[in-house]
């Protein structure tokens, strides 16, 4: 008996021809895809047809969205993150009317993995229910060998350039799609300058990076990492007890200046992607004046993680998936929002000024579990950005969100297929 044909309908996605990409492979399999767009930043990413226009008031989009459920008797949901206002309502209709609704992110274990889930993602995502022993329960289906990269961030050039033109184009489409809203507080033209000032920049805080990093790596004191996110980021906005940067970075500091040995020194870590629209440096400065530690506290901006992980003494973060690396290394964890990692196992739950004066090591033996039970499941190798990420990604994606048990399910019940190891070279 055959099948009658998937319907895939997209909303937004990563920056870049990523989603275009998807629903062409989709399209060979038999299936047919769609995406509404609410901006010309969506229609330049998806050229020719299936492209539905959305220009009316994001107050219509719940009846709309739920008139081309209907309409289009869409049997699939494809979203990038699900907190978005105009995500969080298309996947409430798609779940009420048994629509699968998958769910593409940033990687849990980065930098050469993305993340599928069904049905939700970080804070939303199923992780969250399941403990270390379900997942070892299911690790015996499968015997795992999969080397660990170097801790890098991938596509970051890719994304950044991907990132100024999506934004390029919302701002010259501002006229025919006058009715559109971001989903963060800036104005289009706004995020569009951030992200062009920070792609020029690039080699002036490269420079600042290396100098401040060398400082710190030479200082000969031991040190304590706080990695810090971004803060329209969806994680810190939808999962995470902060209204605001400013309040994670008090809270840090006088954990540190109550808790940590005198000799001690913070260091606070940018986010890669960190353009400067919230102060992170100037009220680090006057905190740690504040406190009296202005001359134990640094800030590095952005970069890769490996090179201050590797001699930090512990690490504190919100909900950063980077904290992962920390677990990895073996180091103590604080965290603060809801985390797909946050497992009494291996994440310390102690008082901010206990951590700092004697923090718990994680059980890495439990966190190689989980790690190995993400690789098997819901990390794709590949990325959003590049070309050659796009690429790794479709050979394993397609058949993925064609199957009929999620990719946690299909662990457990021993059909997940096999996962080839990640192979790095340099």
């Amino acid at each position: 008996m055959t099948r009658p044909a998937r319907r895939f309908l997209f909303l937004q996605g990563p920056h870049g021809p990523w989603f275009h990409r998807l629903a062409r492979q989709l399209r060979a399999s038999g299936a047919e895809a769609w995406r509404v767009g609410f901006n010309l930043g969506d229609r330049a990413f998806w050229p020719g047809r299936g492209y539905i226009a959305f220009k009316d008031s994001h107050d219509l989009w719940p009846d709309r969205c739920a008139a081309l459920l209907d309409q289009l008797r869409i049997t699939d949901l494809v979203v990038y993150g699900d907190t978005r206002p105009i995500h969080a309502a298309a996947v409430r209709l798609a779940q009420a009317r048994g629509i699968t609704v998958h769910v593409f992110e940033e990687g849990y274990l980065r930098p050469y993995w993305v993340t599928y889930e069904r049905g939700g993602a970080n804070g939303l995502s199923r992780l969250m229910d399941l403990s270390v022993g379900q997942m070892q329960t299911a690790l015996l289906q499968v015997d795992p060998d999969l080397p660990t990269p170097p801790a890098t961030w991938g596509d970051m050039r890719e994304h950044m350039f991907w990132g100024a033109l999506y934004h390029g184009c919302v701002a010259l489409g501002g006229r025919a799609y006058r009715n559109f809203r971001p989903h963060r507080a800036l104005s289009v033209w706004q995020e569009f300058r951030l992200y062009l000032l920070r792609f020029l920049l690039m080699p002036l805080h490269g420079l600042e990076r290396m100098l401040a990093t060398s400082r710190i790596r030479r200082g000969g004191f031991p040190f304590h990492l706080a990695i810090l996110q971004l803060e329209h980021d969806a994680s810190f906005r939808d999962h995470s007890p902060f209204a605001s940067m400013t309040d994670f970075l008090a809270v840090v500091i006088d954990g540190f200046a109550r808790g940590a040995p005198a000799h001690h020194h913070l260091v606070f870590k940018a986010h890669p992607l960190e353009d400067g629209r919230a102060p992170i440096l100037p009220t680090i400065r006057r905190l740690a004046a504040d406190h009296g530690i202005a001359g134990r506290v640094h800030f590095v901006r952005g970069g890769k993680l490996a090179q201050l992980l590797d001699e930090a003494r512990s690490a504190v973060t919100v909900n950063s998936t980077a904290g992962q690396q920390a677990l990895w290394r073996g180091l103590p964890l604080r965290t603060f929002g809801e985390a797909v990692y946050a497992k009494p196992e291996f994440v310390s739950s102690q008082p901010l000024e206990q951590f700092f004066a004697a923090p718990v090591r994680p059980d890495t033996r439990a966190y190689r579990d989980y790690r190995q039970f993400l690789l098997q499941t819901s990390q794709l190798v590949g990325g959003f950005y590049s070309m050659r990420g796009r690429r790794r990604l479709l050979r394993q994606v397609v058949d993925l969100m064609l199957a009929v048990e999620d990719p946690y399910q299909a662990l457990a019940v021993g059909t997940a297929a096999p996962r080839k190891p990640l192979r790095v070279v340099g």
